[in-house]
């Protein structure tokens, strides 16, 4: 009877684990497909190769390698419960942890403050964000984020006695000013942005902004908060009650929480932005070997960006039974000339 026991309860552990394994590799998978989708939209397109983009193109390689190279370690680690791969490599499996996780929310932050500038300074804007302005935002994004991971992590800060280890140790000061510096200052900064959008679009929104734009802007913001508040609010109480040791199966669901977010960005920039929708149609329609005739606008006012010359949207929407549509009008057109 007690092997009996045993055994059951081996298998309903290796059954949870076999489901926690799948549940994360699924995770991992929408992940580098989504954001990889969004890289090959704007390399295909060429109405989306703008200023303005290059901040969704930052944000999705950076998920993309979180789900490449950090996320496959930590579904390693959630599953098996210990980390078999030395001290020097856990070191480095965290500093790239902590600076794309960064590197990602720092880049949420500059497409906020870009919506921002293109609402409240809509004539100025095609002077204001320039590609060298751009260009200088992202490395900035890059230095910090390097400098919040690789330095303090291999300089022990990390951790209690400031010494490099890989054991499940919190040094507190470190954990409140690392969520201060690259959480809680974003968040307030990006609420503020978007409370200032969401004023300007209410009395000027047939001229600036569509309902449409407003709605995509309250989702990933809201999306952002849910997937993050809950880790850092969770690790700077531990910091402030002086934890070192916390809760693994709280940290594991937070963190995790957060990891998803990088699945969540190439879905809400993508599919509720039309410029990038009618990219997705586009490519899938070229799979299939269809025709469709529709361009893709360089910019829409309506979808938070705007060119110096910026064409009237294209309502068009590209899906693929509208690439049957148009194959049968080609075909009837081909028997009516003959």
């Amino acid at each position: 009877i007690l092997n009996y026991k045993k055994c059951i309860a081996f298998c309903i552990d290796m059954t949870s684990q076999i489901a926690l394994a799948v549940t994360l590799s699924v995770l991992i998978l929408l992940t580098v497909s989504g954001n990889i989708l969004v890289c090959l939209d704007v390399y295909a397109t060429r109405g989306l190769r703008n200023v303005t983009n290059c901040y969704i193109v930052s944000l999705a390689i950076t998920d993309f390698l979180l789900g490449a190279l950090v996320l496959p370690f930590s579904t390693l680690y959630q599953v098996t419960g210990d980390w078999p791969l030395g001290a020097h490599f856990c070191n480095i499996y965290i500093s790239l942890d902590v600076m794309l996780c960064t590197a990602s929310i720092l880049n949420l932050f500059a497409i906020s403050l870009d919506r921002y500038f293109v609402v409240t300074a809509p004539l100025r804007y095609p002077m204001l964000v320039l590609p060298w302005r751009v260009g200088a935002v992202l490395a900035t994004i890059w230095l910090v984020s390097v400098g919040v991971s690789f330095v303090p992590i291999h300089l022990g800060w990390n951790t209690r006695d400031l010494s490099v280890q890989n054991i499940c140790q919190l040094n507190p000061t470190y954990a409140v000013v690392d969520a201060f510096a690259t959480f809680y200052l974003p968040l307030v900064a990006m609420c503020w942005s978007y409370h200032r959008v969401f004023r300007i679009a209410r009395t000027q929104a047939k001229r600036i902004i569509s309902m449409r734009t407003m709605v995509m802007l309250a989702v990933v913001l809201g999306a952002f908060m849910v997937c993050w508040f809950p880790y850092f609010t969770f690790f700077t109480i531990m910091g402030i009650r002086n934890e070192d040791n916390p809760p693994r199966m709280v940290q594991s669901v937070v963190l995790w929480l957060g990891y998803a977010n990088s699945a969540l960005n190439p879905v809400l920039y993508t599919t509720l932005n039309r410029d990038f929708r009618s990219a997705y149609a586009k490519l899938l329609c070229k799979g299939q070997g269809c025709k469709t005739g529709t361009r893709i606008p360089k910019a829409t006012m309506e979808d938070g960006t705007m060119g110096e010359h910026a064409p009237l949207p294209n309502r068009v929407g590209l899906l693929p039974r509208t690439c049957v549509l148009l194959q049968e009008i080609d075909n009837r057109k081909t028997v009516d000339s003959n």
